[in-house]
């Protein structure tokens, strides 16, 4: 946080219109600007725009630095905000270049393409997207961003930075209605979507580079206790060869949902049984609410009380929710103190073994109440850098706040590892601190359809590092769509099947032997793509692409693929094409189909995946964990553009700790060129100051056909034949 966060929050509170003001007040109030009084470039394709009565960017929760003026706003400037204020609201209506499509707006189901649609930034607990005030137009995450693509493939987006609830719609004109005061809307515009989208990345931050098993399998379930059951969960993964890293810990290994705590019945010596997965190449998540059960000699309760830390009513009182554990009182983290109370926690939960942390229920969401939260008159104090102000301030970033508090926690209690923390609840900015899942989602066609545009407009919206709950959380899943979704659910950014308690089991080899199969060869598939997810994590982290792409990012300017969200890209090499798609938009020009493990091209589930000509894919042997060497051999799959040529990148570092940001990486870019029945392969380049490893390389040219093959030394380029025979 910084200084001038309270300078915001003072604006904006004198900014309110109350129920109490005059005639006089309220006359003002409906006033309309047809612009901002202030507007200026912050950037290259920058501009921000400033409403009445603020004279200077006030600092925001979901910008990772306060812009600054670079200069005038050119007269030709072609997107512009117009804001007024009535009845205590803030208005900001943005007309939309005709022929735009637009996409974002979070996490909120419907189509990939998001024109005319109604969303509300409001977080909620949403159980399969099925509240009926709220339906799936508001889910668990608020982003107050659109990302709008000109028919020519240029683009532009807005965000309107504000964290107080609102309703944004989108058709020709794209309009925000906020029980706020006045915001700052700042506009991107540049010539492709890929450029709007690095410009967020200026303007909010990236996400921070995930320890590499965080990109492994994960299985989950409401809950696997007591601790001989999770392990026995670990076994039967090693005993049927099916690839996993992280085993994940929901409410039950609590001591009676107690947070900061373990079941002496089913969980008596955590540490022992963190070292027994690890033992068996698992890392482990456990769960953190926000809610503290209101107990005396409960030791979370106590410290919190002995600090004053608690969110109060509107009488100046703790509130109080029910949740998990009874009766809870939930930490205020608008106050710094608060944060370091909660973040000081860790220290000893950490040093259990525990390798990350899952922040769930931090709309917040509380039982047998209306909204499923906490009274929107609820106060908070804030302090430092942050001013005090009513919940319907600060609702939409209460998790964002818990989880900035759990990642400085962990980073404290284990500085030499990178933090892996994940939430349901968020805001725009947020992947800073978290990767997210879609929260509980059911096992529904419907669902695991949705779950492709739900995870792009993430991305679209700044959170790489995102996916549904494979095989749905909720509900009996049949083996077919099962099947389906982990086939599919091998390829989304964060990997997780998980299901709800008195629901059938869902490991993947709970469904018989052929899906227990088609698991098998889903989860190989991803593990050999390990090494190009890694490299695309890595990209992120600098550009802020996302890892799951729309299928126009191939080319912006082609309107056919402008709705499809049955297909999508990794990065901008590979193409997936679930089994069960029909007649999806495909980018035109050379895409061919590879395979990766043995009976990917023959079983029923499996997604078809294509390799973009003049794009080298690096890909690793198929492994049981991260913690096993997978490059040896190092496979590079090679398909040839027009003109005979291709090119990928590699990127390689220890895999967790930080001696990256010291140059302890290795980034090398590979080179084929085809000549005269030849297909040469060199590097190109390298940066990093690790050592390249000795070690053979499998070069494999796939082509219209066949797939032709060749090895040899890393330290030397190689030759390959493109002639018979084919293997």
């Amino acid at each position: 946080m910084r200084k001038h966060v309270a300078s915001l929050f003072s604006l904006l509170l004198l900014s309110v219109v109350s129920a109490n003001v005059s005639a006089s007040e309220k006359k003002a109030a409906m006033a309309v600007s047809p612009a901002a009084d202030r507007s200026a470039l912050a950037g290259d394709g920058i501009a921000m725009f400033l409403p009445p009565g603020i004279a200077d960017y006030p600092a925001s929760l979901a910008l990772a630095k306060t812009p600054v003026s670079v200069g005038p706003l050119p007269a030709d400037w072609p997107i512009a905000p117009k804001f007024s204020r009535k009845a205590g609201k803030t208005f900001v209506s943005v007309t939309v270049p005709e022929g735009s499509d637009l996409y974002g707006t979070g996490e909120v189901t419907g189509p990939l393409r998001r024109n005319d649609r109604s969303i509300e930034l409001w977080n909620t607990d949403n159980f399969g997207y099925a509240d009926k005030q709220a339906a799936g137009r508001r889910l668990y995450q608020s982003h107050p961003w659109v990302l709008g693509v000109r028919k020519d493939g240029s683009a532009f987006g807005l965000l309107f930075d504000s964290t107080w609830r609102a309703e944004l719609r989108t058709g020709r004109k794209i309009k925000l209605s906020s029980d706020g005061p006045p915001m700052p809307v700042i506009v991107v515009d540049r010539d492709s979507p890929q450029a709007v989208m690095r410009g967020l990345a200026e303007l909010t931050g990236t996400m921070p580079l995930p320890p590499r098993w965080a990109l492994g399998y994960q299985q989950s379930r409401w809950s696997y206790y007591p601790d001989s059951e999770a392990l026995r969960i670990a076994d039967e993964f090693r005993k049927r060869k099916i690839p996993a890293d992280v085993l994940w810990m929901d409410i039950d290994y609590m001591d009676g949902f107690r947070v900061f705590t373990f079941s002496p019945e089913h969980f008596p010596d955590p540490k022992r049984f963190n070292a027994d997965l690890r033992a068996r190449g698992f890392h482990s998540v456990w769960m953190i609410d926000p809610g503290v059960k209101s107990e005396p000699g409960y030791g979370v309760y106590d410290s919190g009380q002995a600090r004053d830390v608690w969110v109060k009513d509107a009488k100046g009182k703790d509130y109080e929710g029910e949740v998990w554990p009874g009766m809870t009182k939930y930490p205020d983290f608008t106050r710094p103190d608060t944060r370091r109370w909660w973040a000081d926690l860790y220290r000893d939960f950490m040093a259990q073994g525990v390798d990350g942390v899952w922040n769930d229920m931090n709309e917040p969401a509380v039982f047998n109440v209306p909204g499923h939260t906490m009274p929107a008159d609820n106060q908070h104090r804030g302090g430092g850098d942050m001013a005090a102000g009513p919940h319907l301030q600060y609702h939409n970033v209460y998790g964002m706040l818990m989880v900035q508090a759990t990642r400085e926690g962990i980073e404290a209690a284990n500085p030499e590892r990178r933090p892996f923390v994940l939430t349901r609840a968020n805001f725009l900015g947020g992947h800073r601190y978290a990767a997210t899942w879609t929260g509980d989602n059911v096992s529904t066609w419907e669902h695991l359809k949705l779950s492709i545009p739900m995870s792009i407009n993430l991305g679209l919206s700044g959170q790489p590092f995102s996916g549904p709950d494979i095989g749905g959380f909720g509900g009996e899943a049949t083996p077919d769509l099962w099947g389906h979704w982990i086939a599919l659910g091998a390829f989304y950014p964060f990997s997780r099947a998980h299901a709800m308690k008195d629901t059938g089991r869902k490991e993947p080899w709970a469904f018989g032997p052929e899906v227990e199969k088609a698991a098998r060869i889903a989860i190989e598939r991803r593990y050999r793509l390990l090494p190009y997810l890694y490299t695309l994590f890595r990209d992120s982290s600098i550009d802020g692409l996302p890892v799951m792409r729309p299928m126009f990012f191939a080319d912006p300017r082609d309107a056919d693929l402008r709705r499809e969200e049955q297909a999508f890209l990794l990065g901008e090499d590979l193409l997936v094409v679930p089994k069960w798609a029909r007649a999806p938009k495909l980018p035109k020009g050379v895409w061919r189909k590879i395979s990766l493990v043995e009976g990917d091209g023959k079983d029923a589930y499996q997604a078809e995946l294509k390799l973009r000509g003049g794009a080298i894919l690096p890909l690793g042997k198929v492994v049981q964990n991260t913690g096993e060497e997978s490059l040896g051999p190092l496979t590079l799959l090679i398909s040839l553009d027009e003109k005979g040529e291709a090119r990928g990148r590699l990127y390689e570092d220890a895999g967790d700790g930080y001696g990256y940001r010291q140059g302890d990486y290795l980034l090398t870019t590979y080179r084929a060129e085809s000549r005269d029945g030849l297909v040469r392969v060199d590097i190109e380049g390298a940066e990093g100051k690790r050592a390249r490893p000795s070690r053979e390389i499998v070069v494999q040219v796939t082509t219209d056909e066949g797939v032709f093959t060749a090895k040899g030394d890393e330290s030397a380029g190689i030759s390959v034949s493109l002639q018979p025979p084919v293997l």
